[in-house]
Parts: C-alpha cells; structure tokens; sequence
C-alpha cells in the first residue's frame, strides 16, 4: 500500500536566473494519474517549472515531495534538505520526460534510442529490453520504424520514438514540455493521441501545452500560468468555459481565436 497522498508535490517553488525572477511561488499538490495540463503565454516560467521537478533546473527557494518523500528543500538559493543520493536518483527514474526536441542519438537506430537508457542505467538483460523496447515502439506505432535511424523520419514519428524512449524506463510520471510545438501541424495528431491513450491508460502527467483541444479533452486540471505564478486552475470546463481572471481570459481569446 502506498504512504503517499500525491504523488508529486511542490510547495512555494520559486527559481530565478540572476536578478530574473522566472518563479515566484509555485505549491502544487499532484494526485496519482492525475492529468494536468499547463497553459498560459511565453515566458510565464511554465517549461522552468517542469525542468525544476526533475532537477534540470536547480530552483532557488522551496520545497519538493516526490511519492511523499522531501526530494529537495533550497531557500536563498542554498541546499537545506535533500534526500540520499541513491534515493535521489531513484526517484528521478519514476519521471520521464518528453521535450520540444527530440534529442535521438541520430547515430543509432530508433530501437537502440529505446534500450540505451534501461541497459546502460539499470543493467537489464538486454534480451528482454529489446522485446519491451519492440513492445514501445508498437504502441507509438512506429514498430516498423524499430531498424531505421532517427533522421530517416519525421518529427512526429522522431517524438514518438522519444516518448517511448521516456516510457522505457516504465516512469510513474510523465513530463511532456511542449512536446508538439516543433512539429508541422500534420504531424501532432499522431503524438497527440500517444498522450491520449497515456492518460486513459492511468499514467500521472503534467504537460505544458499550447493544444487548447487536447487540454480541453484529456486534462483533469488545467493550470493557467502568467508571470511566474499559477494564476487560475480548475477542471478544463472552468478554465475554458468559466475563466474567473481577466488574464486568463484575455489569453484564451488570444490562442482559440488563431
């Protein structure tokens, strides 16, 4: 049985660059599957928070619980609390995460992209890797793909194979950081519906988008995001259709108008 309330929880998240302030006060408490969905404008800090919970960014104050444990408390840019190494990075392997760009080794195939991480970091037997790598790619739909090298496909098919490279390591939270925006349109059907049956599969993921249908369709919670701070959230019937701040408002209009 699990101790843990959330899965993933951060409380007064804050992160500057210099003298920039990117965020300013971030507590958000994460049920497990639960889909969350962040919109809002650029450089609201929405892409700094997702690399904050997995440590590619470094925040600056505040604390962050991962499946109940305190994975790192900083104030005033310094370390106060933080779990073991062996835990930390435990814990870093339940998130997997998806960018804007693919970032494939274009030197190795789509299937050895899939097995890299699980061979290398957790030692498995590479024979039952590869079957599960196989398995991956067949639900992205790529399993023909498996022999092929990334820059013999497209960007959607690149994302997908980078969404299954993510999932072999079977993370219990996804991380998707706009993981459609560099694609051409025709493309983000197909990476979009992978997401899809994530979510109806279970699997917790917080994704930053700029897919208002997607939001509005498979999202639990919508987290609108201006100026460093979570200005709105709610379901995705209250964000889109009752948006309470002028903000949101103002940047609703803005994107479904286009």
């Amino acid at each position: 049985m699990e101790n843990y309330e959330y899965i993933l929880e951060t409380e007064h998240v804050q992160k500057s660059f210099g003298e920039l302030e990117v965020l300013k006060d971030i507590s958000l408490k994460v049920k497990k599957g639960e889909v969350i969905c962040i919109i809002g404008p650029s450089g609201a800090g929405k892409s700094t928070f997702l690399r904050s919970l997995n440590q590619l960014e470094k925040i600056t104050g505040g604390k962050i619980f991962v499946k109940g444990d305190l994975f790192l408390h900083r104030e005033n840019d310094k370390t106060v609390e933080k779990l073991d190494r062996k835990k930390r990075q435990e814990l870093l392997l339940e998130m997997g995460m998806c960018f804007q760009r693919f970032n494939l080794f274009p030197h190795k195939t789509v299937l050895e992209n899939v097995m890299l991480a699980p061979v290398e970091v957790k030692k498995a037997d590479k024979d039952t890797i590869k079957k599960e790598a196989l398995d991956l790619l067949a639900k992205v739909g790529l399993a023909e793909k498996a022999d092929e090298y990334p820059n013999r496909l497209s960007g959607g098919q690149q994302q997908r194979v980078a969404i299954a490279r993510a999932l072999a390591m079977k993370p219990e939270i996804m991380l998707f950081d706009e993981p459609t925006s560099a694609l051409d349109p025709e493309l983000v059907g197909d990476v979009l519906n992978v997401m899809k049956e994530l979510a109806a599969e279970g699997m917790t993921m917080l994704c930053v988008t700029h897919e208002m249908g997607f939001a509005r369709e498979v999202a639990d919670r919508v987290l609108f995001m201006a100026d460093g701070i979570i200005m709105e959230e709610g379901t995705p019937e209250e964000i889109f259709e009752h948006p309470k701040k002028e903000r949101t408002i103002n940047f609703l209009k803005s994107v479904l108008k286009q």
